[in-house]
Order: C-alpha cells, then structure tokens, then sequence
C-alpha cells in the first residue's frame, strides 16, 4: 500500500474524531508501527489528525473535508478523470476552471496546452503560472482559508464581464434529484455565476460524491451536458443522470 492510500485509510478509520491506536492503524494498512508514526506526523502538520500517547485522533468531525485531504484521497480516479476532461477541451478555448483537488488534476493536464484559463482557485492558478501557452486570468475577490477559492462578489463581477467556452465544474455532492451542490454558500455563488457565463458545463466529479447533498444547492443535472467521472460511480445514479440528458462519460 503506497504512502497515498495510507493516508487516505487512515483518514477515513480516523474519521468522527475517535481515539485509534498506532498498533491497530498499522494492522489496517498492512506495514509497521514506525511507518505509522511517521505517516502520522505527516498528517497532523496538515491538521488533519491530532497525535495522543500510542494514538492518534482524526480532525475530520464536520461536513466538509479539508482540501489538504482532499487533495490525497483517490488520486488514481481525480486523475483519469482529468485526462479525460482535458481531452475534451480544444486548443484556443476559454476555460473556467472551478476550485477543488479535481480541478487541480485537470490543471496540470493544460500545462502544454494553448489556451485562456480562469482558475477558481490559487491551487490550480500556481498549477499553471509558468505553463508557456496558457493566458491565465485570475478573477479577484477573497481568497478562502485552506481552500485557496476565491469567492465574493469581486469574484462574480468578473463573469458579468467575461464569456467562457467551457466550465470546467467541480462538486461536494452530485445527485439526480437535488444535482450539483457545494457546502460554502459563497462558493456555490460562484459556481453559478460560472455557469451563466459559460456555454458549455462539463461536470468532474469522482464516484465519492454521487448521492450526497451538500448545504448549498449550485445547479439542477440538467444544466450539465458532459460528467466524467469514475467507476466507483454508482450505476443507477449514472442512470438516472442519462435519462435526464446528460453525456455521461466513465473512466
């Protein structure tokens, strides 16, 4: 099990913010207790876990996941998907490119690519600040702690100003009935705003998010017209996301 999946397991034991022991954490992930501790201390420098005497004690208690574990987590599938995404844009177009550790795989995916990008984010901004061919636009407005999005409304005027070709839209839950959400409110503004100003919205969203609602509601399914996502995605939602016209795309 490499360094990655170690982290996100883990995570994902530690999770609700219960005492674990080192011994049982090394048993779970199949490798020694001092890989453990320093797999540990990796993790708590990024606040994502709190060290105890033989122990450790997850952080991640609310709703939404930090990006810095995020960002760690099914990095194979947010990777495919990317690729895919990428394919899906051509040389010269306008792209928006929403805020989240996805987004962030599609960045580099642009790197080498002729084209004029909006990142939503200064995670994927510092992805493509030396990309030769790539006309970065940043947006303005604030910048939210951790996530590095940027939000407010300095951040929608810039899409009453602008036309994209493309967004490129990221998500905290996916479902048919309640489509796309986002757990910021400011952030699901942003979203929006994106969307009206873009002709085309291709949704990238891995199988861990389908039938999760998040607090603020971004866009019904029906203003998404290609999803890439994964093969974790559960098969009747993909359905269910195909009878109501969208171009469902799985890697």
């Amino acid at each position: 099990m490499d360094v990655i999946w170690r982290h996100e397991a883990i995570l994902d034991r530690l999770r609700g913010g219960e005492r674990v022991a080192v011994a049982a954490l090394a048993e779970l992930v199949g490798t020694s207790e001092m890989t453990v501790r320093r797999d540990l201390d990796v993790l708590e420098r990024d606040g994502l876990v709190r060290r105890v005497r033989g122990a450790a004690v997850g952080m991640l208690t609310g709703e939404e996941t930090p990006y810095a574990a995020r960002s760690r987590q099914r990095l194979d599938a947010k990777r495919r998907i990317a690729a895919a995404v990428a394919s899906l844009l051509d040389d010269g177009e306008t792209v928006v490119l929403d805020s989240g550790s996805t987004a962030v795989e599609v960045a580099r995916e642009l790197v080498d690519r002729r084209m004029t990008v909006l990142p939503l984010s200064l995670h994927a901004a510092d992805v493509l600040r030396r990309a030769d061919h790539v006309r970065l636009v940043l947006p303005g407005g604030d910048v939210r702690p951790g996530e590095f999005a940027f939000t407010g409304p300095l951040t929608e005027h810039a899409f009453r100003v602008m036309r994209f070709d493309t967004v490129v839209l990221g998500s905290c839950g996916l479902s048919a009935r309640n489509g796309v959400s986002a757990h910021d409110l400011a952030e699901g503004a942003v979203k929006r705003a994106a969307i009206e100003a873009s002709a085309r919205v291709v949704a990238a969203i891995d199988g861990s998010k389908f039938g999760r609602t998040a607090f603020g509601r971004v866009c019904p399914v029906a203003s998404i017209d290609v999803l890439v996502t994964d093969v974790g995605a559960p098969a009747d939602e993909l359905g269910r996301l195909r009878d109501a016209g969208v171009d469902v795309r799985v890697v």
